[in-house]
């Protein structure tokens, strides 16, 4: 399936900012199951230094300083992917046995993916997501069995809503209101296999979402996307990681199907925010978001979103010349689909 997909980000600023740094992650991966065709980003005023690295997950990440006082900035990110199912078996494995092998022994081989164990900025360790977890994980229960059934008691028991939480609501907070978006969904599945020794990581992307039928496709009225993925040691390379979506409770290969877009992983949304800065000047900024996800050959005028009216937050800062400008496009993508049988 090929997808087209453009991630506009406007921010508003009074009074002006002097200077900026931002570090945009906007570039989706290449995977197992998703080839990159083609990726531009533009921005507006154009930066007076631009760079380009890869963190440590392999995620691209652009380095943009802004010299010049301004009170409006746009970052516009397009790119092109070809996605693909990958069809494959698992090899079983009892849960206890791979949390033992993911345990730190002084002698034993360096495994960077085992790192995706530990507790991270969003996903703190706690009993209450192991309590949570239990009654998935019996004894001997099939790590990828245990996986796809918490996946479904999560989207069973959780309520997919808006406003019931932010970017900074705590993941316990969330697990006790049974409430959340897609962020929070993908942190509490991540926290509950951590709570039990697993590697489990967070994945940041899009999904195709269909209008209904006879109306058109509505231009930047889509939004990014959050999932897991999770560390099965019995498989090799790339195919040691199996993807679950807890929003829709649909799971794969490489990505929960080839309509989704892989664009950042790490061990929380922290690590894969797709704009973030410091900012000196603009004491108050509202921020605009559209998102498209469209087929490459779908009968739209264009993908270019239009900014106003969509996503918007309104942050104020104190008076202090300098504030860190911190992101606010949560992951918020609905349900698109009942689960699979």
């Amino acid at each position: 399936m090929q997808l087209s997909i453009t991630h506009a980000s406007c921010y508003e600023y009074a009074p002006p900012v002097d200077v900026a740094q931002h570090i945009a992650c906007l570039q989706p991966m290449q995977t197992i199951t998703q080839q990159l065709l083609s990726y531009t980003l533009t921005v507006d005023p154009p930066p007076s230094h631009d760079a380009m690295a890869v963190d440590v997950f392999g995620n691209h990440r652009r380095f943009l300083s802004l010299q010049i006082p301004h009170t409006r900035l746009q970052v516009v990110a397009t790119s092109t992917v070809q996605t693909r199912p990958l069809e494959m078996i698992g090899r079983a494995q009892p849960w206890e046995q791979a949390a033992e092998q993911f345990r730190y022994r002084a002698d034993g081989a360096y495994d960077p993916d085992v790192g995706f164990v530990f507790a991270s900025q969003h996903v703190p360790r706690h009993a209450e997501f192991a309590t949570y977890a239990q009654p998935s994980f019996g004894p001997g229960v099939d790590l990828h069995a245990g996986t796809l059934e918490l996946m479904h008691r999560i989207h069973q028991d959780f309520h997919y809503d808006r406003e019931s939480t932010e970017i900074h609501t705590p993941a316990r907070e969330a697990l006790r209101q049974r409430r959340g978006v897609c962020q929070d969904f993908a942190h509490i599945m991540i926290a509950c296999l951590r709570s039990l020794g697993l590697s489990a990581r967070y994945v940041s992307g899009y999904l195709l979402t269909h209008p209904p039928p006879g109306q058109p496709r509505l231009i930047g009225a889509d939004a990014s996307h959050a999932w897991i993925s999770l560390l099965l040691p019995t498989q090799t390379g790339a195919t040691r990681w199996c993807d679950f979506d807890p929003t829709n409770a649909r799971w794969g290969w490489g990505a929960p199907g080839e309509d989704y877009v892989v664009l950042a992983l790490g061990r929380d949304f922290a690590d894969v925010s797709p704009i973030r800065g410091v900012i000196h000047g603009g004491a108050s900024h509202e921020l605009s978001v559209a998102v498209t996800v469209a087929p490459h050959d779908a009968p739209t005028d264009s993908l270019e979103p239009t900014l106003a009216g969509n996503h918007r937050a309104t942050m104020d800062a104190s008076p202090s010349p300098m504030q860190t400008q911190t992101q606010t496009q949560t992951q918020t993508q609905t349900q698109t689909r009942q689960p699979t049988p």
